[in-house]
């Protein structure tokens, strides 16, 4: 007959042996980082601004006020007695060269201007 002692010294020692194997399911390993898409920014606006190159705006309107590059865009500025006109540049597509994607103009009190107009009042 089989001691009740040594069957539970053996029931113990079975135990703490399972413990030591593991889950019984594998687990996924996390996912690697990977680097992120490239931005590409689509303009959203309409007007005669839209899809130049930097080049091309400074032509318009000679040296700006600001040019400010930050990650992968670039903001330009340009001021006037009526009005300041900001011109932000992307890339449209991965490799390609930053064009005007946005365009914001404000008189020089902060109130919402017209683009098309004060973008002519800053043409040189």
């Amino acid at each position: 007959m089989i001691d009740n002692r040594r069957l539970g010294v053996v029931a113990m020692l079975g135990l703490t042996l399972g413990a030591c194997a593991g889950p019984a399911i594998p687990r996924a390993a996390p996912p690697r980082a990977t680097a992120p898409p490239p931005t590409v920014v689509r303009p959203v606006q309409n007007n005669v601004l839209i899809g130049n190159s930097a080049d091309a705006i400074g032509r318009m309107f000679g040296k700006p006020r600001l040019d400010v590059t930050e990650g992968a865009g670039r903001k330009i500025q340009y001021a006037g007695s009526n009005c300041i006109l900001d011109v932000y540049f992307y890339a449209p597509r991965a490799g390609a060269d930053p064009v005007a994607t946005h365009v914001d103009a404000r008189t020089t009190d902060g109130r919402n201007a017209e683009v098309n107009s004060c973008a002519q009042s800053l043409r040189r």
